[in-house]
């Protein structure tokens, strides 16, 4: 049974950091594309980035050079670093894993077939 599970989220200022894990089990994440999305309130879930198994990132362009997906294959955890954090990042974030091994583009939801619960991010002006 495939399983993940979020953490690191919380309240932080504009201009700060913080990093959100993925814990998974059920499969190792290192042979899936993975991926973020997140969710404002009042609107619809949007893709944040993907992670290849060969190591790729891709990222949407409003968090390109601010945002980093990387994983631990040792731990079989996925990571989203979020630097310069704005009060428009602020959102419910969730990891996914992909029905295969690739990452398409642009992202969408429809390619991923397990969802965490997500972790709730809030950036304060």
């Amino acid at each position: 049974q495939v399983r993940l599970v979020e953490s690191g989220g919380g309240s932080v200022q504009a201009g700060g950091s913080l990093r959100l894990s993925c814990a998974a089990s059920g499969g190792s994440i290192s042979v899936y594309c993975m991926g973020w999305f997140r969710q404002a309130p009042g609107k619809e879930r949007e893709g944040v980035g993907t992670l290849g198994t060969t190591g790729n990132t891709q990222y949407v362009d409003s968090v390109k050079g601010r945002f980093t997906i990387s994983r631990d294959n040792a731990k079989n955890t996925l990571s989203l670093q979020m630097n310069s954090l704005k009060p428009e990042d602020t959102g419910m974030y969730y990891c996914a894993r992909a029905y295969g091994d690739r990452c398409w583009w642009p992202l969408r939801g429809g390619d991923f077939a397990y969802w965490g619960q997500g972790t709730q991010v809030t950036v304060s002006s």
